[in-house]
Order: structure tokens, then sequence, then C-alpha cells
């Protein structure tokens, strides 16, 4: 019989639970430790239940684990470094703090907008937590000079012409592999759609910006990168080191998908195909949609995340592969955008 490993999960959203779903196929089985008793991962494999700065805890999560990993950035460092999580902890201490990342762009020469007070920032400006800020929260717009507390971190306001990220893949032994760049769209700071590929985006110098970054952490696993198109250049935005939101689509819409690559590389398995087909995601935020009605529309692959709906919620998205103008109309009407 061929031997079941574990893969032990810092996280029991929606993102461990995708990531789940796609090494089950693969032979492997799951743990997660989450505080929340209800934590949709727990649908497909072990959940702990418990803080995540728990000895015991994490001690009874990592044992006889073919690898560690966590499904997103703000679980603590110390946690992190016990059980030997991948991509290493010092990705996390960077994507945790926004002055830190700032800091580690300019350091590797990769342009970003300008940041640090206000008197370095101009007005108006965005004002943002360094720490615990996603989905627009934790940021705000200021107009007039103001103190900014020892928390807080000033970026310019950036006239872009579009947002972007790439996500790429980096295996134990160093080898790397990208996916196309995607075009994306928020509305009050959630992502509500994501476009692939992004017409006509420089996809080779967004590969080179977070091909240093890759390098420098020693990453090993899916990295994404946010980035602004500013007339042809390309600014980061913020890094993820995690499987991210505008890689969802590559479930249906890449070779392998963004989970799957994850697990071959913390396991040191031979990294999948990137090679992509047209794909559009769309969140599902607050409501979803009858699964009838997706499912009618042509290419369309519904997920949902097992999660009780409350208003500014993802409880899960559609992708749709391979688009055509009336496919996407029929996507856009029952969607509401």
């Amino acid at each position: 019989m061929t031997q079941c490993h574990t893969v032990a999960v810092l996280g029991g959203g929606q993102l461990g639970r995708m990531l789940a779903l796609a090494g089950i196929p693969l032979g492997l089985a799951f743990r997660f430790l989450d505080p929340a008793a209800d934590a949709p991962a727990g649908q497909v494999g072990e959940l702990l239940v418990g803080a995540y700065d728990d000895p015991a805890l994490l001690d009874r999560l990592a044992d006889g684990a073919a690898a560690v990993t966590y499904e997103f950035e703000n679980v603590p460092v110390a946690a992190a470094r016990r059980v030997g999580a991948l991509p290493a902890p010092a990705a996390l201490e960077h994507g945790q703090d926004r002055l830190v990342e700032k800091k580690l762009f300019r350091r590797l020469g990769i342009p970003t907008a300008r940041f640090g007070s206000l008197a370095d920032t101009g007005l108006p400006a965005l004002v943002k937590s360094r720490r615990l800020g996603y989905d627009g929260k934790g940021q705000r717009r200021v107009e007039r000079e103001e103190p900014l507390r020892e928390d807080e971190l000033a970026e310019e306001l950036v006239p872009f012409e579009r947002e972007l990220s790439i996500l790429a893949v980096r295996g134990r032994e160093g080898e790397t592999a990208f996916y196309p760049l995607v075009e994306n769209v928020h509305e009050e700071g959630i992502l509500r759609l994501s476009r692939v590929p992004a017409a006509g985006a420089p996809q080779r110098q967004a590969e080179e910006l977070a091909g240093r970054l890759l390098d420098e952490l020693g990453y090993v696993g899916v990295l994404a990168v946010e980035l602004f198109e500013v007339g042809g250049r390309l600014l980061a935005n913020e890094l993820a080191p995690r499987v991210h939101n505008t890689g969802h689509w590559t479930i249906e819409g890449a070779q392998t998908s963004q989970f799957e690559n994850h697990l071959r590389a913390i396991l040191g398995l031979p990294l999948g195909s990137t090679h992509s087909r047209p794909s559009l995601l769309v969140n599902l935020i607050g409501s979803v949609p009858r699964r009838e009605d997706v499912l009618a529309i042509p290419g369309a692959h519904l997920h949902l995340y097992g999660k009780e709906p409350r208003p500014g919620r993802k409880l899960g998205h559609v992708t749709l592969v391979e688009p055509t103008p009336a496919s996407e109309e029929a996507v856009r009407a029952l969607l509401s955008f």
C-alpha cells in the first residue's frame, strides 16, 4: 500500500482547504491548526483547535508531518520557526510588516511608491497600519499633515493604470516557475475579479522582480507579489508569502494549480507546468448565487468555501475558463457587477 504523507498547515481557512483539495489526489493527508472550531479546512483534514502559539498544539501539528506550511501571513513567526514551516519564517517577517517589506524592496532595487512619513510621500497619501491590514482594512486616505502613530506608515498615492500580480513558485533546489501576470480589480479594498493573462503586461519585468525576492529569501513554495503598473513600469505594492486569491483561477485555468505547485515545492517534488488558458476569476462576497445558475454558464466553475455568509466576507469564487463575451456577460449579470 502506498504510504500517505501528512502535510501540516498553520491556519484552517479556505486557502488551507484548497491546498488539501489539491493534495488529496496526490496521496497526501492534511492536519490543520486554527483557533476556530468551524474553520473550513476541517472539512477536508484533521483540525486541531487552539492558539497558534500553543507549544503542545504546535508539536502535535508537526508530529510525523512530511512538511509544514502556513496559509496566511499573520501566524506568529515564532510558531512557524518551532515547526520548521516553509516558506522560511524570514518571508513571514517581511510579509507581516509593511515597513520591513518596503525596505526589502528598496534594498533589492525593486521600485515602489514613496513611503515613510507624510513629508516623504507628499499629500494626499495613504496611511496604513504596518501590521494586520488586509482587504482594505487598516488604511485611510490623508489630505493634510497629521502625526502618525509608531505602528503606521504613509505611502504615496500612485496614479496607476491597473493593478497586477505575479505568482511565482520556487522548489527546494532553487528551480522556479512563473504564472502569467494577472490583472486585478478591487472594490472597497477587496479583490472583486482577476483576469489572466493581463493584456500587454510586462511579464519578463515581473518575473525578474519576483525572482530577486525568491532568491533573497531562500524561498520555497508559492509567492505572490502585488504590483502597480505605471506607464509600463512596475511598482511593487505588497508580497504575500503563500498561495493567493489572485491565483485561484489556476485550479481550472492552469496545467498545475498554485496549490499543487506549492505542495510540490515544499515536499521536494518536481514543479508542474504553469501553462495557462485565458481565465476570469470573480470572488463571491457576502452572498452566493444559486449553484444551478452558475453551472449553466459555459466554462464556469463554482468554488464555495463552506463559510457562513456575512457582509464583506469571501464565501467562494467563480472561475470562467476561456471566457467569451456572452459567457462573461452572463457571469456579470448573475453576480451584479
